[in-house]
């Protein structure tokens, strides 16, 4: 397989997660987004979103957009399995995972940030709050539902979840991590979020978060 990604990309960061969760080998290759080689002719040829990141299976499909390959991941290689085994536990994790994936990111990724700049010709004070704003408000209500998917297990007599669902890594930690990166590169206020941070330092403690992370990146430096 072949993954064409951006170091700092939070969806990029996604798939590195679910495949190093995983155990499967890939091909890292690097696009740089800030460079625009996303908007490379052949790149573009190969995905219509012209985005990262873009997975090229072993039989030579073409997959884009980082929730459905995850999902395609946990469906070819189903161990360990990043979804729960029933439907109820399926759905309360695909909840948690599009908070972030559909709530949190689409507000804040950089196509959007430049356009607050290069269009609406917002200052960078003003970019940076519109940044901190959306993620500390999205993280907030992350951290609510934490509250009462805890209560519910609870209730249930179910032990407290170690990660965002059980002790073991979903698609929710998967979108949850790498959001939680780039709220701290922009100094977004993080306290009082209990059980979000909570899951985030128990991922990070697990080998695949740490082999995933931008910093373990071949073009970190680029």
């Amino acid at each position: 397989m072949q993954l064409y990604n951006y170091f700092r990309s939070s969806a990029s960061f996604r798939v590195r997660i679910a495949l190093q969760i995983k155990g499967l080998d890939y091909d890292y290759i690097p696009v740089h987004l800030v460079k625009g080689e996303h908007r490379d002719p052949a790149f573009v040829a190969r995905v219509g979103d012209a985005l990262v990141p873009m997975l090229v299976t072993d039989g030579g499909a073409t997959l884009s957009q980082s929730m459905a390959i995850i999902e395609y991941l946990d469906e070819s290689h189903p161990t360990p399995p990043l979804l729960p085994s029933t439907p109820m536990a399926r759905a309360r994790v695909r909840a948690l995972a599009q908070m972030v994936a559909c709530e949190i990111h689409p507000l804040n990724n950089l196509r959007v940030l430049k356009y607050l700049v290069n269009e609406l010709k917002v200052t960078e004070d003003a970019k940076t709050a519109w940044y901190r704003h959306w993620v500390r408000s999205g993280l907030e209500a992350f951290e609510r539902q934490l509250q009462l998917l805890s209560h519910e297990r609870s209730a249930q007599g179910l032990p407290p979840s170690v990660l965002c669902w059980g002790d073991a890594p979903t698609l929710a930690d998967c979108c949850l991590v790498p959001q939680i990166f780039n709220a701290r590169r922009f100094d977004v206020d993080l306290s009082g979020l209990p059980l979000t941070l909570g899951a985030f330092d128990a991922c990070m403690a697990l080998p695949a978060f740490q082999q995933a992370q931008p910093s373990a990146c071949p073009d970190h430096e680029a």
